[in-house]
């Protein structure tokens, strides 16, 4: 097929809420093909927070800094910092996201400078663990889909808190000490285990995977990618029970499989990690593929 007739990414916008400081946007992505796209954005940091799952191996790569080869996994949520090129490869599918772009003045005022950003750092940022920034980007979802009184208002109190909290993780990226980290190889440890089996690892059990003591485990992880391993275990668990919650499973077989006792305690922890039911999840996701 000649490259002009390549079908090409699409996106559309289901709803739109901007305040002062603030643009928040749900969109929707029809990706026919496996794509390789670019991302930039002059004016100000860029989250993205998928609310469904990103098609299977999403990497980003920073091409300008890193050359045409390296590219890292891109998690649930990801920064782009302003003036940043950010090139994303990955499969076919469809997916909607929760888009914000937050004035860079909000995040500086906080830190008391302007940061910068190091390669090292940029790679941290496209997989942000913090479970403070995923609950605020969970509310300013719930905003933008259903904008209630004064939703203009709430959206600027909740962008103040979202740069708040965007400053902490930025700084500590950007402060974060060289050495002290896990190295490579245990990592890969750790995202293979959790990938084989959906049962929730004991730290012990990591532990003695990576040949540590728990103490050094969690404060290693924590250096490497800025959340503890309890929140990352989390967020890869509720990302496999979506995927299987997209495939047709049950909420009961997804909640046996994953380990916990019950539907009802399962129901529980996905709607805390993805802030809506399994049922509501798949409701939603169902829309996102039937829509045009």
């Amino acid at each position: 097929m000649p490259y002009s007739d390549v079908p090409r990414p699409t996106m559309v916008v289901d709803s739109t809420l901007t305040a002062e400081g603030i643009e928040a946007q749900i969109v929707r992505f029809d990706i026919p093909e496996p794509t390789d796209t670019r991302h930039a954005v002059s004016t100000g940091y860029h989250v993205n927070m998928c609310l469904t799952p990103r098609p299977l191996q999403s990497r980003g790569g920073y091409r300008h800094r890193w050359g045409p080869h390296r590219f890292e996994r891109l998690g649930d949520i990801f920064l782009l910092p302003p003036g940043e090129e950010l090139f994303i490869k990955g499969g076919r599918g469809r997916q909607a996201s929760l888009i914000c772009i937050v004035d860079p003045r909000l995040i500086h005022d906080v830190a008391g400078r302007e940061i910068e950003w190091n390669d090292r750092h940029l790679a941290a940022a496209l997989d942000i663990g913090s479970a403070q920034i995923r609950a605020l980007l969970f509310r300013i979802t719930t905003e933008v889909r259903h904008p209630g009184l004064a939703a203009q208002r709430m959206l600027e109190l909740l962008g103040g808190e979202l740069a708040i909290e965007l400053a902490r993780y930025c700084l500590e990226v950007s402060e974060r000490p060289v050495t002290g980290g896990l190295a490579g190889w245990r990592l890969r440890l750790i995202d293979e285990r959790i990938a084989d089996d959906l049962r929730a690892p004991a730290l012990a059990e990591l532990a003695d995977l990576c040949g540590l003591s728990v103490r050094q485990l969690t404060r290693g992880f924590r250096v490497s990618r800025a959340c503890s391993i309890g929140d990352y275990i989390e967020q890869r668990r509720m990302e496999a029970a979506k995927r299987l919650l997209m495939e047709g499973e049950s909420v009961k077989t997804v909640a046996f499989a994953m380990g916990f006792a019950s539907p009802s305690s399962f129901t529980f922890a996905f709607r805390r990690a993805v802030g809506a039911s399994p049922s509501t999840f798949r409701q939603r996701q169902a829309r996102v593929v039937a829509d045009p």
